[in-house]
């Protein structure tokens, strides 16, 4: 075995040995994301290229032929250009692109790719790009071009990644070194022929890839689900404040003796009411909007059996085929009623309003209450029944956005909005 083999030999089984390892990492996790699913057959493929230019290596040692070396080499540039395929789908599930944008992207990028396979499998018989004189492989003048659908993936994926707001920059350097990388090493590799100096760099970006992409988005989304869990006690807990119990519970007990089949109801709301919010704690999964609204009538109420006309609850919903995180609307409207129309003491409305529009659906809930400094307020924990909390969940859970608008003696406006 020449230099050359050994060289590209050992690369190969390095390289083999590596992704082995993150193969096995990514199977044994239990809960892998969809984005994991497109790195593991990235990989995977990854190990398959290796093993074959790996098994090549070892047969044009004892044996070799014109068939053979225009067999194995068309299959490797096929392969190359597959290997850059599942690349840019793992980049693109990774990002979470806009559905049509995806779609777009993708068809122009299979479009691609089908052309350069065909043209390698032309290259066989017009011997356009390589082609074998004897058994010994040897590069046309145009054998540039054979690599044009790599070059054309390796710049979608900078652009699409060093140019996306969503990623921070450690993610970018990780995805541009990958694209960058086996870019100089392919133009190393057309003046030293011979050299897998190609696979070398690929085994470098992978780890890169691995390290600083998908074990950092490992490690915040611990971090998140661990944020995002305080936050769900510590909004139960707000909501659920000792004031608001006794203060129930007294106005049912006094209830008893005046209207006993009223109380009846209002203690099977405040029962409904208190199991809503406890399962919360345990619900890591998003609830139906005609549950989450449910559960606001019911709190509404509870509020309305102590209150009578000081409050008045107007509800214009027009769809609730959407998901949201539980406990995520009913606070809201909570906050509305407790310090915005009951610190009045004519009272006020609060109006509930749901529609839907091409992209999202958009919740309102506005009230003419007392209102406030929107410029100066500072929603801090355990005050406006947690809305930091409520805030991170609507946006960890489904990357929903929420807006406070507030005017001191006019009321509040917060709008919600749930991508589609």
């Amino acid at each position: 075995m020449d230099i050359k083999s050994t060289f590209n030999a050992t690369v190969c089984i390095i390289g083999i040995a590596i992704l082995l390892i993150h193969t096995i990492n990514i199977l044994l996790k239990r809960d892998r994301r969809k984005d994991e699913n497109s790195l593991l057959i990235f990989i995977v493929f990854t190990i398959i290229h290796f093993a074959t230019y790996l098994t090549f290596t070892f047969i044009k040692i004892y044996y070799t032929s014109d068939p053979l070396i225009m067999g194995f080499y068309t299959t490797f540039f096929i392969m190359n250009n597959v290997e850059l395929l599942l690349l840019f789908n793992y980049t693109i599930s990774y990002i979470e692109l806009k559905k049509r944008t995806k779609d777009i992207i993708s068809i122009v990028n299979i479009s691609l790719f089908v052309v350069f396979v065909v043209l390698d499998i032309i290259n066989i018989f017009t011997h356009m790009f390589f082609y074998s004189d004897n058994g010994v492989y040897t590069r046309a003048k145009t054998m540039f071009f054979a690599q044009g659908y790599q070059f054309i993936a390796f710049a979608a994926v900078f652009v699409i990644s060093v140019f996306n707001r969503k990623l921070n920059i450690t993610e970018k350097i990780a995805f541009a070194a990958y694209c960058i990388l086996p870019l100089i090493a392919i133009i190393i590799q057309n003046l030293l022929p011979g050299y897998a100096i190609a696979y070398l760099s690929i085994i470098i970006a992978i780890e890169i890839l691995f390290l600083f992409v998908n074990v950092q988005k490992n490690i915040l989304l611990a971090n998140e689900a661990k944020r995002t869990k305080e936050a769900e006690i510590k909004l139960m807990m707000s909501q659920i404040q000792p004031h608001f119990v006794y203060n129930t519970l007294s106005s049912i007990s006094t209830l008893i003796t005046i209207d006993p089949e009223k109380a009846q109801k209002a203690l099977d709301d405040f029962t409904s009411y208190l199991r809503m919010n406890f399962s919360s704690l345990t619900e890591t999964r998003l609830v139906s909007f005609a549950d989450e609204l449910k559960h606001i009538k019911t709190y509404v109420e509870l509020e309305k059996m102590r209150f009578n006309d000081r409050l008045n609850v107007v509800y214009d919903i027009r769809t609730t085929r959407f998901d949201v995180p539980p406990l995520s609307v009913q606070p809201i409207v909570e906050n509305a009623i407790k310090h915005g129309i009951l610190k009045k003491i004519e009272g006020g409305t609060v109006t509930l309003s749901v529609h839907e529009e091409p992209d999202s659906f958009v919740v309102e809930v506005i009230d003419d209450g007392v209102g406030f400094d929107a410029n100066n307020a500072e929603l801090k924990e355990n005050k406006h029944v947690g809305l930091n909390n409520v805030k991170h969940r609507i946006n960890s859970m489904c990357k929903g956005d929420i807006v406070f608008k507030s005017e001191l003696n006019k009321g509040t406006e917060v709008t919600i909005t749930f991508y589609k």
